[in-house]
C-alpha cells in the first residue's frame, strides 16, 4: 500500500474505465499510425490493448479520419479517445465512436476564429452529454491559448489560468464529466503547473504527462521525475509515458508506466530528483498519427548520436514530427528541428534559418552546434 493519500478527485467514467475517487490510475497511450490506415492502426490498438492499455487516443484532423474511427470503433474493444485538432465541429461525427474527446484549448481559435472559446466549448459539451462522452481538456505549453501568452520566465501561469478558466466554464455549463491536463517537456514545469492547478481544484481528476518526453532513456527518466514528484503528493488520476520509438515499439509506453506506477506505489522512488541544467538536452515528440513523415523518428535517433560531443553543454535541441506542437516547442529550443512531409525546417532560438532535405540537415545542425559552442551564443 501507498504511504501517501491521493486527491479526492471526482469520479469521471470513460468508456469501460472509471478515473478519480480513488481507483486505480490508468495507464493510456496513442496510436501512431495514420489513422486513415485502417489496418495498420487496428494492429496497433490490439498491440496496445493487449499490452494492458486502459484508455488509446487516436487523433483526428479531418472527416476522413473521422470515417476511420467509426470502422475501427466496430472493429475494437478498446476505450478510445480521439484526439481533437482545430476543426472542433468533427466532435459531432466522431462522438458516436469514441468514449472520450480531448480538446486543446489553444486550437479552438485555429478555426471560427470570430466564434467565442465559450461557444465553442459549449458545444464540446452538448456534444459529449448526448452521446455519453467524457472530456479531456489538454493544455500544452507548445500551443498555449493565445491569449495566455506570457513572459518567457513564465510560461507556467498561462497553462494553469486556461486550465482553469475551461474548468471553470464546464462548470458553469453543468458538465463535470472532464479531465485536465498541462504537459510541457520539462519535468519540474510539469510538477509546478500540476501542483499549481491541484491547489485550486483538486476535485478535478489529472491527467498526467511530459509531452515530448523524448527517446528511451532519458525520456523515460524526464517522465518517471514528473510521475514521483506529483503521484507521491496525490496528484494524478490517468498518466501517459510520451516516448520517441518506432510504432512497432509503442508498447512500451504502456509497459514503462505500468513499471513506474508499481514502483511508486511500493515505495521505490527516489528522494532526491536529478536534472542536470548543464547538459545537452534532446527534445523529441512521441511518434503519433500527428507525424508528417515518419522519418523523423530515426531522424531523432540520428540527432542524438550525431550531437553526443556537445553532452556537456547547456544547450536544448528540438526534433519535432508534426505541425501541432512543432511550431512551439522548436521555437523555445536554442536549435529546432520542426520536420515536414520533406524537409525539416531548422530553428535557432525561434528564427528560422532554412529548410533542409531529411539527408542534408544532420550537416547544417551540426554547423550551427558547433558555432554555437564556439562563440557561446
Amino acid at each position: 500500500m501507498p504511504k501517501f493519500q491521493r486527491n479526492p478527485t471526482r469520479t469521471v467514467k470513460i468508456g469501460k474505465v472509471t478515473i478519480g475517487g480513488g481507483h486505480p490510475i490508468a495507464v493510456q497511450s496513442m496510436c501512431a499510425t495514420p489513422t486513415t490506415d485502417i489496418e495498420a492502426t487496428l494492429q496497433q490498438l490490439n498491440a496496445l490493448d493487449k499490452a494492458g492499455a486502459d484508455i488509446i487516443r487516436i487523433a483526428a484532423d479531418n472527416k476522413k479520419d473521422a470515417e476511420a474511427i467509426a470502422i475501427l470503433r466496430q472493429r475494437s474493444t478498446a476505450t478510445l479517445s480521439v484526439d481533437l485538432q482545430e476543426n472542433y465541429r468533427l466532435a459531432e461525427m466522431l462522438a458516436p465512436h469514441v468514449d472520450k474527446i480531448r480538446y486543446n484549448p489553444g486550437h479552438l481559435y485555429h478555426h471560427e476564429r470570430a466564434k467565442p472559446w465559450r461557444d465553442k466549448v459549449a458545444f464540446l459539451a452538448d456534444i459529449a452529454v448526448r452521446h455519453d462522452c467524457a472530456l479531456r481538456v489538454g493544455v500544452n505549453a507548445g500551443s498555449v491559448d493565445p491569449d495566455k501568452h506570457g513572459s518567457d520566465d513564465d510560461s507556467i501561469t498561462p497553462m494553469v489560468e486556461s486550465a482553469l478558466e475551461h474548468s471553470a466554464w464546464l462548470d458553469h455549463l453543468g458538465f463535470t464529466r472532464y479531465c485536465v491536463s498541462l504537459k510541457d517537456s520539462d519535468p519540474r514545469k510539469v510538477i509546478a503547473a500540476y501542483k499549481k492547478f491541484a491547489a485550486e481544484r483538486p476535485q478535478i481528476p489529472l491527467h498526467l504527462g511530459v509531452t515530448e518526453a523524448g527517446m528511451p532513456p532519458e525520456g523515460i527518466e524526464k517522465t518517471r521525475i514528473a510521475f514521483e514528484q506529483l503521484i507521491s503528493q496525490g496528484i494524478g488520476d490517468t498518466i501517459r509515458v510520451s516516448l520517441t520509438v518506432p510504432n512497432a515499439e509503442k508498447q512500451q509506453e504502456i509497459t514503462i508506466g505500468k513499471e513506474i506506477l508499481a514502483d511508486i506505489f511500493a515505495g521505490r522512488v527516489r528522494s532526491v530528483v536529478h536534472f542536470y541544467d548543464d547538459r545537452l538536452n534532446l527534445i523529441s515528440c512521441p511518434s503519433c498519427s500527428r507525424v508528417e513523415n515518419s522519418a523523423f523518428i530515426d531522424l531523432a535517433q540520428q540527432v542524438r548520436k550525431r550531437t553526443r560531443y556537445a553532452e556537456h553543454y547547456a544547450i536544448t535541441i528540438a526534433v519535432m514530427g508534426c505541425r501541432v506542437n512543432g511550431p512551439g516547442e522548436t521555437d523555445d529550443a536554442d536549435l529546432g528541428l520542426w520536420c515536414g512531409p520533406n524537409y525539416v525546417n531548422l530553428k535557432k532560438r525561434g528564427k528560422k534559418i532554412g529548410a533542409f532535405k531529411y539527408d542534408q540537415i544532420l550537416n547544417r545542425l551540426d554547423e550551427e552546434l558547433q558555432a554555437m559552442i564556439k562563440t557561446g551564443i
